[in-house]
């Protein structure tokens, strides 16, 4: 019995879509295609959530938009495009590579090999650098040593 109520919990913790019955379309391929194409669109209120998953009322809203667009006939492209063009670049969970994002993408693997060639170039220095010689004590010195330890 305990592991029905683990099973239980477990099923309830997966991920749910937030497509309501109202937005679902007759057709099961245009259906699927509206599916699979709002799982790549970013929820603007939610920022880091599909429009799938976003309970936001405008992710609602472009999930009936793009619906919109499959019913009268556009391509994924077409209808991509479209919602680019009208809310932004930054609608699509996955930027394009062109024009400045180009950049952005570049960033990342820039700023490890300039830490790596840093990191490199102070490794090298430390091994190049003179090591300090310590002098053994002067009779002198050891005289004293032995004076300040016997004093006890």
């Amino acid at each position: 019995m305990r592991y029905f109520i683990v099973a239980i919990c477990m099923l309830l913790a997966l991920p749910l879509g937030a497509v309501q019955p109202d937005e679902v379309l007759d057709d099961p391929v245009l259906e699927q295609r509206a599916r699979d194409l709002s799982k790549g669109l970013r929820c603007l209120v939610c920022q880091n959530e599909s429009i799938d998953e976003s309970d936001a009322s405008l992710a609602r809203d472009l999930r009936i938009l793009l619906r919109e667009r499959l019913v009268q006939g556009d391509t994924d492209e077409q209808a991509i495009s479209f919602i680019v063009d009208r809310y932004g670049e930054y609608v699509l969970l996955r930027p394009t590579v062109t024009g400045s994002n180009w950049l952005l993408w570049a960033a990342g693997p820039l700023m490890l090999l300039m830490a790596g060639g840093v990191g490199f170039a102070y490794l090298r220095g430390r091994d190049k650098a003179s090591e300090q010689t310590i002098e053994a004590l002067s009779d002198v010195e050891k005289s004293r040593l032995a004076e300040l330890l016997n004093d006890d």
